[in-house]
Order: C-alpha cells, then sequence, then structure tokens
C-alpha cells in the first residue's frame, strides 16, 4: 500500500488544531510533517493528536516562533534533530521509519523583507542555512539512501512557482540567489522534486497566499514555497502528488496550504 505524506507549515499547531483534524478528515495521510508549531515541548497537544489517531510523534519546539513535528501511524526506529548555522531553533528534525525511509522536515528561514545580506541579518541568515544544507546532504550522498525532505524551505524556484516572475525578481523567495543556492541542495543529493514530477512544470502552482490580501482566491498572488523531495532511490516509487489548495480558504486557515504525495514503502 502507497504511504502518504503530508507537509504543512500550520502556523501554531494549538491555534489550528481543528484545522489539523481536518486535515486529517480530508486527506488521511500516514505521516504529517508540520512546521511552524510555535510550541515548546511540552506544550504540544499530544493527547488530542493521539486521540486523532498518530501515537508516533516527534517534536521540537520553542515558544512563539520557528518548531518542527513529525506525525505518524508508522512506528519510528530513530529521531534526530540538527542544529542549523550554529542555532538551536527548531528548523530541521529527522525520523527513520520501518521500511528505512529518512524523512526529514525543514523550515527555512523566512529571510526578511530586504533581498540584501549585508543590510538584512536575517536573509544573510538565510543564505548561509541554504548553503549549509547543501553541503551536509553532499557529504551524505550515497546512492542506496531513501530519503524523502519535506517543508517549508521559503523558496518559489520556478517562474511558474509565483504570481508574477518579473514582479518578485527582488522580493525574497524568489530572488535568483536564493533559487540558485536551492537549486544548490537539489542537485546535493540528486533530489526530485515529488510536486512538479506529477504537476507540469508550466502550470502555475502555489501553497501560500499573504493575509494581506482581502481576498486571496481573487487576487491570486501566491508563491509555491512548501517542498517534498525525493532521493533517486525512491523516485520510481513516487505515486502520486497534490496541493490542498481548499485549506487556505478554511476558517481561521494558515497561509500556507498542505502538500501532499503519496509512495511505495
Amino acid at each position: 500500500m502507497a504511504l502518504r505524506i503530508a507537509t504543512w507549515n500550520i502556523n501554531s499547531v494549538r491555534l489550528r488544531l481543528n484545522l489539523l483534524e481536518r486535515l486529517i478528515a480530508t486527506a488521511t495521510p500516514d505521516i504529517i510533517c508540520l512546521q511552524e508549531t510555535k510550541t515548546e515541548d511540552q506544550y504540544f497537544p499530544h493527547e488530542a493528536i493521539d486521540a486523532l489517531g498518530y501515537p508516533h510523534r516527534f517534536v521540537s519546539g520553542m515558544k512563539g516562533y520557528n518548531g518542527v513535528a513529525i506525525l505518524s501511524r508508522v512506528p519510528f526506529k530513530k529521531t534526530a534533530t540538527r542544529n542549523c548555522v550554529q542555532r538551536s531553533d527548531c528548523r530541521y528534525g529527522f525520523v527513520t521509519i520501518e521500511g528505512g525511509i529518512e524523512l526529514h522536515n525543514c523550515y527555512v528561514p523566512a529571510g526578511g523583507d530586504i533581498p540584501d545580506p549585508e543590510a538584512n541579518e536575517k536573509f544573510a541568515h538565510k543564505l548561509a542555512f541554504l548553503e549549509e544544507l547543501a553541503a551536509w546532504w553532499a557529504d551524505r550522498r550515497k546512492s542506496r539512501t531513501r530519503a524523502v525532505l519535506v517543508g517549508d524551505l521559503n523558496v518559489a524556484p520556478l517562474e511558474t512557482d509565483v504570481w508574477s516572475h518579473t514582479q518578485l525578481l527582488k522580493v525574497v523567495s524568489h530572488t535568483p540567489v536564493e533559487v540558485k543556492l536551492l537549486k544548490d541542495v537539489m542537485t546535493s543529493h540528486d533530489w526530485t522534486d515529488a510536486v512538479r514530477h506529477f504537476i507540469d512544470p508550466d502550470e502555475q502552482l502555489y501553497t501560500w497566499w499573504s493575509y494581506r490580501a482581502p481576498d486571496w482566491a481573487k487576487s491570486d498572488r501566491g508563491r509555491r514555497l512548501d517542498h517534498v523531495w525525493v532521493t533517486p532511490a525512491l523516485k520510481r516509487s513516487l505515486r502520486s502528488a497534490s496541493v490542498l489548495r481548499d485549506a487556505r480558504g478554511w476558517q481561521g486557515p494558515s497561509d500556507h496550504v498542505p502538500v501532499i504525495v503519496d509512495l511505495d514503502p
């Protein structure tokens, strides 16, 4: 049977627990990877999520921002975190599930508003994060590695991943330097973009719409910031991919929507 993995920047797991329940009812994922859980581990809603049918959980969180979690119906063999750019800020966690698949959940820094590393420390941090991620995966590269990398990578790499390529070239998340660094991460382990494997790269596709837009659906000024990638050893195992666009219209939504991929374990 296929393994269904969902990734979602939920923008506070405690605030949007009802929407997590709705995702489960709508898509029935086997594993859910969350970013921006925004809660310390002792306050994570374990009992509620246990009741939703996800007894296996990995959490790494902090008060008020960041945080990643992996909720699973499938047992874990190993769990681990890693600090990126010498910061303990709960942006990266990974597990090994039964069958030997490594599942990596990553939340890349947004980078602030000014696309200049000298004028904006947040942007410099983002570039350093991506550079380190590419180097880390290059060091771990093995042809037999069965790994999935998911998360809010905060970069929209293709022209069709943004509502206007020309207007966003100088906007953080679609600048040439960010796109180049994300490509470096992708080539570091010859990753396959699982979503674009099924959805034509010429098709406009978004996973994030700003809260600032009074009518997000009508203006449709989105960006594809949320990704699922697989290593070469899993490419033939891919079965389907989808973006749950309707979730942006749920009451009290996150500004991101879930991305779902099915693969044979």
